[in-house]
């Protein structure tokens, strides 16, 4: 796959937009951290006319806030098949999968990463999330992995 070929980013948000630490005060609120560098890559895949799909196992308000913040419309939290959900994006936005880089983290992302036209894992995924991809980015998650990504993208 090449720069210039990608219609489309999805990625996960825990451990690919976060380092997959979750900061819990004694309310039960829930604090995450995001890289400014990964938020400024993806709002510059929008320059490129590059698409990015949002897909999470966990429900967030802290991720919706900043998902909102980044101006990004695919969001799919809480969702038990990632996989399905991929396919209703790809379908609703006229895509196809050799169109499409995926970036995960962890054994749900798999199926993602394979199906993609070019599947990322970032550098402290877990080792078979790791080997199932095409490419190991060289930050770690929440903390530049995403931006390794759309600056790849951004060469087109």
């Amino acid at each position: 796959m090449k720069p210039g070929d990608v219609r489309l980013l999805i990625l996960d948000v825990d451990g690919v937009l976060t380092d997959g630490r979750l900061y819990l005060s004694e309310d039960g609120t829930e604090t995450k951290c995001f890289h400014v560098h990964d938020g400024q890559g993806l709002v510059l895949l929008y320059d490129v006319d590059v698409q990015i799909a949002v897909i999470s196992a966990r429900a967030s308000e802290a991720t919706r806030q900043r998902l909102q913040e980044l101006g990004i419309n695919e969001v799919i939290l809480g969702c038990d098949d990632k996989y399905a959900e991929a396919c209703a994006v790809i379908e609703r936005l006229g895509c196809r999968w050799e169109e499409i880089v995926c970036i995960g983290d962890d054994v749900t992302d798999i199926p993602l990463l394979e199906a993609a036209g070019m599947g990322v894992a970032v550098a402290d995924a877990r080792p078979q999330v790791r080997e199932a991809a095409d490419w190991v980015t060289p930050s770690p998650g929440g903390r530049g992995a995403v931006r390794d990504v759309c600056d790849w993208i951004l060469q087109r």
